[in-house]
């Protein structure tokens, strides 16, 4: 190998890779490391070309300073120290690992058994130790020039109360669009290019919240398999994007670009993060990175440090009770909103981001370095809340400023347009931003993020399709998943020629998602629940990179087309009328004229009483929500027939914004000089009154 080239003492900081227009600076945290090497390559990344020995350790990093070296260098690391598992340590030099602080990784990880530390089938398992140097099938870091030109970019700065989320995947969203070369589907170059914004414009979202596009690879079980990540929920570096994101020959400036481009539509970006765990795995898993650096301080080790404490059930929990990985974590959620500026972000399992062990403490010190955070407290944020640690559901129990993903919202709402006893009960508080869980310590209505599909699940398509998972394709005899659909065929399993069937299916879907946008809280939907996206039954959709959760732009029918047009009308009603987007939990406070800001009304008109809240075979009521100028009158009917209602007389009537049996949203309303509805079975309506 050629002599290493003269490298200086730099500095510990910043951490990571940082070019000065002058050289750059290599700086490294290892708490219980002996030596660093800093690994060059050559532009093919092939071959290693120097090993520099980092001269200075300060603070417990280790750094230098490379005067020669110019944005596009390759590079990696070898760490030494002590390969004792039953301490807790891991070292083993012959691994190359990429840096933490990595803005860009380039290649992918060719799985084979040199990237283990220990070696692979040995007696001993991870106790052994592996000589094998991993250099050649692993991905390299990238000295990047972070300086973009982002013109006059705005953020759109959407409160919180006018927020509507559209949740999609950057290749999902953009796999089948014909609009797109061929070379830009399922890049960010292709979520930033007109078609595809003009879709999301169309709907009338405010926000789109990406899964997963911090760099992750495919698992070694999945390649044998034939199969993929795709949701991308196994994180290995926490300030590059996915390689797989990027068009060829492209870098973070692309993701840039679509940013900034999403936001001249007025359109926010929120991104999902997984600061929980690593790609690393428990002990049996590769040593890529944390592991190899500083496996102790990185992780939560269990009570005998050869294992993991885990809570996440993905084989480790990130240690955020160290004081440098939790530097890690701010710095790289600082670097999106700064560098990269992104809106906000949703946390993957954050009830394990607020453990110290086995305890969840709404003060964490995760909690509290945001919180206290001058920019971060300032972007939106949205908690996953739960794990699979003890006490690990903790829907309501995050800091005031956090939004909470409420399956309680989901669950309920799918109950009760199946037409489960005790429906309605379940109901009311839900379609108020669920007071009961959410309105304590000043938080307001927008914490309960509001949705009947998500990514982990049934479409919307499928909850009224499909009574059981279908995850064959995933190779696992349909075994994953859960099976807590709260779902329905409605007389067939899957498609269907049946015309009433698929009638009953589409007052259905029109009826959630209308619940969905009229209810307090932030709506979220699922990317292509707006046309009949499916999934063939399949609930765990995690490593399928094809049709299966693809969105579809070509030949969706004049019924889908149909469904698109109906659900953008629902959001501009939900847009233009204040009373269905409340900054503040409604109550019996009254209004200027006298009337109660919320009322329960049965079908007959009269108030709903404890009986009837308390009977089963209640299921149909009216949510009456009155202003200083105006009415909003939410009729549901969730049983299997027809039902009478009697609405309250109002001062020069009332206009009808919506009717899910019949397809109507219509954001001017059309009046009607009736005050007495018939409303089909699981069909919801929608009326509104004004006054002088």
């Amino acid at each position: 190998m050629p002599r290493a080239r003269r490298i200086l003492e730099g500095s510990p900081f910043p951490l990571g890779a940082h070019w000065d227009g002058s050289g750059v600076n290599f700086a490294l945290f290892s708490a219980n490391a002996t030596k660093v090497e800093l690994c060059l390559f050559d532009d093919s990344g092939r071959r290693e070309t120097e090993r520099v020995v980092l001269p200075e350790y300060t603070h417990e990093v280790w750094h230098g300073y490379l005067p020669d070296v110019r944005p596009g260098q390759l590079y990696g690391y070898r760490v030494h120290g002590p390969y004792a598992p039953e301490a807790g340590h891991r070292f083993n030099p012959n691994k190359l690992l990429l840096d933490p602080y990595a803005l860009e990784l380039r290649g992918d990880i060719r799985w084979h058994d040199s990237v283990f530390g220990y070696r692979v089938g040995h007696p001993r398992e991870d106790l052994s130790f592996d000589r094998r140097n991993s250099s050649f099938v692993m991905p390299k870091c990238v000295v990047v020039d972070p300086a973009f030109t982002w013109g006059e970019d705005q953020r759109p700065r959407h409160p919180w109360h006018n927020t509507i989320i559209y949740e999609a995947h950057v290749k999902g969203m953009t796999a089948l669009n014909p609009e797109l070369p061929q070379r830009f589907r399922g890049t960010f170059e292709g979520l930033a290019d007109p078609s595809a914004i003009d879709h999301l414009v169309k709907l009338g979202v405010t926000a789109i919240e990406l899964m997963p596009v911090h760099a992750f690879y495919d698992d070694r079980y999945l390649v044998e398999k034939g199969l993929v990540n795709y949701w991308g929920y196994n994180t290995v570096g926490f300030f590059s994007p996915a390689p797989r994101y990027l068009s060829p020959g492209s870098n973070i400036n692309e993701f840039k670009l679509m940013v900034r481009r999403l936001h001249e539509a007025n359109i926010e970006v929120i991104l999902d993060v997984v600061y929980n765990h690593t790609a690393e795995g428990n002990q049996m898993g590769p040593t890529l990175s944390f592991r190899g650096i500083d496996n102790a301080s990185y992780y939560v080790l269990g009570d005998d440090k050869r294992y993991y404490f885990d809570t996440t059930g993905c084989g480790n929990t990130v240690n955020m009770r160290n004081q440098r990985v939790l530097q890690m974590v701010m710095d790289s959620l600082r670097y999106w909103v700064t560098e990269c500026r992104v809106d906000g972000f949703r946390f993957d399992l954050s009830s394990s981001l607020g453990r110290d062990r086995a305890e969840f403490d709404h003060n964490a010190v995760f909690f509290e370095a945001v919180r206290q955070d001058p920019i971060l407290s300032e972007v939106k944020l949205i908690a996953e809340p739960w794990d699979i640690g003890p006490d690990g559901y903790q829907l309501g129990n995050h800091p005031p400023g956090w939004a909470e993903w409420n399956d309680q919202y989901r669950d309920t709402v799918r109950s009760f347009w199946k037409g489960d006893d005790g429906g309605v009960k379940r109901l009311a508080p839900r379609l108020l931003a669920s007071s009961d869980i959410f309105d304590r310590r000043g938080r307001r209505p927008w914490s309960s993020v509001n949705f009947v599909a998500a990514h982990d699940g049934f479409t919307l398509m499928d909850v009224v399709s499909y009574d059981g998972k279908h995850n064959e394709a995933n190779g696992e005899d349909n075994r994953d998943g859960h099976d807590h659909n709260l779902s329905h065929n409605w007389g067939a399993e899957g498609p269907t020629e049946d015309q009433a069937i698929n009638e009953t299916r589409d007052r259905l879907r029109r009826s959630m998602l209308a619940t969905v946008l009229f209810s307090q809280g932030t709506p979220m939907i699922l990317m292509g629940d707006e046309v009949g996206r499916s999934q063939g039954g399949n609930n765990n959709g995690y490593c399928q990179d094809n049709e299966i959760n693809w969105l579809t732009w070509e030949d969706r029918g004049e019924r889908e087309e149909a469904f698109l047009d109906f659900v953008a009308k629902l959001i501009a009603i939900r847009r233009d009328r204040l009373l269905l987007r409340q900054p503040r939990f409604l109550h019996d406070r009254e209004t200027t004229r006298g009337e109660r800001e919320i009322q329960w009304l049965c079908p007959t008109g009269q108030e709903m009483e404890g009986g009837h809240w308390d009977d089963p075979a209640t299921k149909a009521l009216m949510v009456l929500l009155n202003g200083d100028s105006e009415s909003v009158l939410l009729l549901m009917n969730a049983s299997h027939e027809d039902v009478e209602f009697q609405l309250p007389e109002r001062e020069g009537g009332w206009k009808v914004l919506v009717d899910t049996a019949e397809g109507l949203a219509d954001p001017l309303g059309r009046k009607t000089a009736e005050t007495t509805f018939n409303l089909p079975p699981r069909c919801l309506q929608l009326v509104e009154a004004k006054y002088a």
